[in-house]
């Protein structure tokens, strides 16, 4: 093979272009046979090399590195998140500069590959000691013979080039020293560095096509494979596109048939033709060995950004890679067989109960979801039922109910501004007067908005954010339909407040990254409340009234859950833990768009329940132990001829519960629902009072004021007013609740009169 034609096009291997125009001007003037030229040109070669020989001896190397410090200081333009056992689960690129995939010891490059570069680029390679004299000589007999000139950088000398930037050309070509300098380099690389160490580092550093770094990056992005896998006719196109990585398909495809036949290999054109037409004309595409967890990597990604300013290429998350899998992949089952009902979104997060740390994170199915890059564990979606354990809490902390407190079930017209609120259920069938535990644990709606006006929106809107739903409206916003989830809330923050019941109603932050601080922890709700409300959300019997005996919340091991269901079908949620972990799952539509006929029994518990028993597929989950500030008592519900042992918070407990008494119309008449008293500030406040007011009067009830008993209700009551909001609650001595209303006090007291 002529290796004319193998450089030919390589401006920057050729001479300079004062050589080429000397060359040009004595071809023109002295005719003579080519023969006397051809002395000429390899007098002046031997004597130009002669001169380069000792001015290299004069040229001070270069400060090069050693082997083990250019691989250690070498950085992929990926980072790889990895699991809380250490294996990859997602890799994420972090530099857009180039492509750069892992270091590839020279063992695991194809043999075909090694011996293409080498006659390519530097057939000399295993016999000279940096720098080829007789190609340097060649070279510069080029420059005054008729032949195009032929470059002489070996593959050391290209190596040292990228090893110290002074060494790369400033313009289009290096000055004479900076040529100098690059000889000497490479000669105290050879003496450093053994010959398989300098292939192994240029052959993951050299530039193969486009962005392409590194054989990794040129392998995997061109042909869909690692490096030890290349053929012979792959071979030969990298190999070509070393000198010219940005080369035309036909001058790829004729430089590697040149390739071929210089090396006598048994690869026909066509083949050579056929493969780099196909290679190079198509993106190039860099498969990443694992993506299990994009949305992770970006956030924690960002993190470490905003904290380090720099992005790492190793990434530790809490995740466990084998449950993320796992969860991906039972979530994406589920809703694909559902695609039909139009649902086609989904996301999952488990977490551990004792440590916060996230052990599970599916923001949404991948390349089938409608919106991939969508994170459906932050985004804001209808809360439905999920908010009722909380609103049902609030109220047994406050001793205004207790599990077995009677609600009733009807048909009821809420005052609201601008008309009037009719809270339904799920179903449009009322079960008249029920319990607070068969209340929650069944969802109904009614008993629910009932009992958040017992606590009152506005402190059922500070209790939430306490619980870290970070994103709600003012209470004003909302109104009754908060009981019912009318807030936006984000599974992320779902889970998290979940997460606090499990710990005996004790909040902390979720954790990503065994990196990030654990922050504070504050409690929320009472360990006794806490307690109450698992016992109600793990009852089965209880739930049955509206999800039956058998149902996906009913798992072998004990766990406490709900299920929510938003306004037209659009979000399907259920909620739930177990002694160890809390798991939720939310499933819907990204655009909004509703579901048909798809509850949260049907949507997204199958998927609950699934990761639950994986989780606890070889461990039992045991039912909480109760707190010391709880008692079991015997209850008997009179005229139904029931009695069942309950929970109570000491001091509530209570031995009968009359159902008839519920039915009698007591009444709360002032003050009126969101009624707002102003002080005056120039009226001591001893001599101000508030009166409240109930029908029928003469009736044995009492006044609790913010859960503290106030007074009897059978006359009307004097009360002298403190700022703030407040709930006042129409009650009889076991603490059965029939009426409340929320008002608040405003106003600035006199100087000489301060609020006590």
């Amino acid at each position: 093979m002529n290796r004319s034609e193998l450089n030919k096009g390589d401006a920057d291997k050729r001479g300079s272009r004062g050589f080429r125009r000397l060359r040009s001007v004595l071809i023109r003037a002295n005719p003579r046979p080519l023969r006397t030229l051809a002395k000429i040109s390899i007098a002046a070669a031997v004597c130009t090399s002669a001169c380069i020989g000792l001015l290299v001896l004069y040229t001070a190397p270069a400060n090069l590195p050693s082997f083990q410090a250019v691989r250690k200081g070498y950085s992929r333009s990926e980072a790889v998140l990895v699991d809380r056992h250490g294996e990859v689960i997602h890799e994420l690129r972090v530099d857009r500069r180039g492509r750069r995939l892992d270091w590839v010891p020279l063992r695991d490059i194809s043999p075909a590959l090694q011996a293409a570069v080498i006659y390519a680029e530097d057939r000399q390679f295993y016999r000279h000691g940096g720098v080829s004299w007789t190609s340097l000589g060649g070279a510069i007999r080029g420059m005054f013979g008729r032949s195009n000139p032929r470059g002489a950088s070996t593959i050391t000398m290209q190596l040292v080039a990228k090893l110290d930037k002074d060494l790369r050309p400033q313009s289009r070509r290096r000055t004479v020293p900076q040529k100098l300098k690059q000889i000497a380099a490479a000669q105290t690389l050879e003496k450093r560095w053994s010959k398989a160490q300098i292939l192994e580092a240029y052959l993951n550093l050299v530039t193969f096509r486009g962005e392409l770094q590194g054989i990794a990056a040129a392998s995997k992005g061109l042909f869909r494979k690692e490096p030890q896998g290349l053929d012979n006719v792959e071979s030969l196109i990298l190999a070509a596109l070393v000198r010219s990585p940005n080369a035309e398909v036909d001058q790829v495809s004729s430089r590697a048939r040149l390739l071929a036949e210089g090396m006598k290999l048994q690869t026909g054109p066509r083949e050579i033709l056929s493969k780099t037409n196909e290679v190079l004309t198509r993106p190039y595409l860099v498969l990443p060995q694992a993506s299990l967890a994009p949305h992770v990597a970006l956030r924690l990604l960002d993190a470490s950004r905003a904290k380090r300013g720099v992005g790492p290429d190793r990434l530790v998350s809490t995740l466990d890679g084998a449950l993320q899998e796992f969860a991906s992949e039972t979530l994406r089952r589920h809703l694909l067989s559902l695609k039909s009902q139009n649902m086609h979104d989904g996301a999952a997060l488990v977490v551990d109960n004792k440590t916060g740390e996230v052990l599970a994170y599916v923001g949404n199915i991948g390349d089938r979801a409608s919106a991939r890059y969508v994170d459906g564990t932050q985004a804001m979606r209808q809360a439905g039922s999920t908010l009722k354990p909380f609103v049902y809490g609030l109220a047994l902390e406050k001793h205004l109910l207790t599990a077995v407190s009677l609600l009733d079930d009807s048909p009821t017209d809420i005052p609201v501004m601008g008309g009037a609120y009719r809270p339904k259920n799920y179903d449009n069938v009322f079960h008249g007067i029920v319990t607070a535990r068969t209340a929650l644990a069944s969802s109904l709606n009614v008993p629910a908005v009932k009992t958040l006006n017992l606590v009152g929106v506005e402190s059922f809107v500070e209790e939430l954010r306490r619980l870290g739903f970070n994103n709600l409206r003012p209470a004003d916003f909302y109104g009754p339909s908060l009981a019912l989830g009318s807030a936006d809330i984000t599974l992320w923050d779902l889970v998290g407040a979940y997460r606090a019941l499990a710990n005996n109603g004790v909040w902390s932050a979720l954790r990503l990254s065994f990196g990030e601080e654990k922050g504070e922890s504050r409690r929320i709700l009472s360990a006794e409340a806490s307690f109450l409300v698992a016992d109600v959300l793990s009852d089965r019997e209880s739930r049955s009234r509206t999800f039956s005996l058998e149902s996906p919340l009913s798992t072998r091991f004990w766990t406490a859950v709900k299920t929510g269901t938003s306004k037209d079908m659009r979000d399907n949620w259920c909620v739930g833990y177990s002694d160890r972990y809390t798991v939720g799952v939310w499933a819907g539509n990204f655009s909004g768009e509703p579901m048909w006929n798809v509850s949260g029994i049907t949507g997204a518990a199958p998927v609950w329940v699934e990761i639950m028993n994986w989780l606890h597929r070889d461990s039992p989950s045991a039912a909480p132990k109760p707190p010391s500030g709880v008692v079991e008592r015997t209850v008997q519900i009179a005229d139904i001829g029931r009695t069942r042992k309950e929970w109570f918070i000491r001091g509530t407990e209570t031995a009968v519960v009359r159902e008839a008494e519920v039915q009698t119309n007591f009444r709360i008449v002032y003050p009126a629902p969101e009624t707002v008293i102003a002080l005056d500030p120039d009226i001591p406040l001893e001599q101000q009072k508030v009166f409240f007011e109930a029908t029928p009067e003469g009736n044995t009830l009492q006044w609790l004021l913010d859960g503290q008993q106030a007074g009897p209700a059978g006359a009307v009551l004097l009360w002298t007013p403190q700022r703030g909001k407040h709930t006042l609650a129409l009650a009889d001595s076991e603490r059965h609740v029939y009426d409340s209303v929320t008002f608040e006090v405003r106003g600035s007291l006199a100087a000489s009169a301060p609020e006590k």
